[in-house]
């Protein structure tokens, strides 16, 4: 939620409970009920925060697996495209890879975020050239469309051309498992009703729908088909 609709809906919130406390009942004969104690504005900002942060901690364990688990696979992606410019990517693939990079990497804070703020374990990403290093939870290494280290060694030995063609055909078949993942959150009871979770969820499948069908005219257009 912006900052601008979560001033209005607090605004909103101050004035009801106002009404509220300054309206009385009549009692019998006419004569007005005594009006409660008058509350102050710290007091109804408080309660606005307080039922802000309850709509916030409304998460489910499949919610924090699936920002937990996404944060190493947009590592991975990070990896991946970070081969481009010593590997003679194409100029349209090297601007692929910085808008990979650009992206994950934002959403990678973000979902870190998300988890600090609800007293998660956060995974902290370590890159070293081709070596990814996940520190601070137990992490699984085959998530859907995660590469084997045999895919990834391949990656870094090819140039030029072959570059272009397996980073393509292995980016889609990368972002091909991050859509399974959010099927998989929304499958799952109760999950993805977070409102931060529903909407990355979402922004993920848009995102990733898009550069797969990007990535594929772009793959044809090298004449090389889908396999590596």
């Amino acid at each position: 939620m912006s900052e601008v609709r979560t001033s209005r809906i607090g605004a909103a919130l101050v004035a009801a409970l106002a009404a509220a406390a300054c309206g009385g009942t009549a009692r019998p004969g006419g004569a007005p009920a005594p009006r409660p104690a008058a509350t102050s504005n710290a007091e109804f900002e408080a309660i606005f925060r307080a039922r802000t942060d309850s709509a916030r901690m409304r998460y489910t364990d499949a919610d924090v697996r699936f920002m937990t688990g996404m944060i190493g696979h947009h590592a991975q992606a990070l990896v991946m495209a970070g081969f481009a410019p010593s590997h003679g990517a194409s100029p349209s693939v090297q601007t692929l890879a910085a808008r990979i990079i650009n992206a994950q990497r934002d959403e990678i804070a973000t979902m870190q975020t998300w988890l600090r703020d609800r007293g998660q374990p956060v995974p902290e990403v370590h890159i070293m050239g081709s070596e990814l290093m996940i520190h601070g939870v137990d992490h699984d290494m085959t998530m859907p469309g995660m590469l084997t280290p045999e895919q990834m060694r391949q990656l870094d030995a090819a140039r030029g051309a072959e570059f272009d063609r397996l980073f393509l055909t292995f980016m889609i078949q990368h972002h091909n498992g991050a859509l399974t993942m959010v099927r998989e959150l929304f499958a799952t009871d109760g999950a993805g009703q977070d409102e931060a979770v529903f909407k990355f969820a979402n922004d993920v499948q848009v995102d990733q729908k898009t550069e797969i069908a990007r990535m594929e005219r772009m793959l044809s257009a090298l004449g090389a088909g889908h396999g590596p």
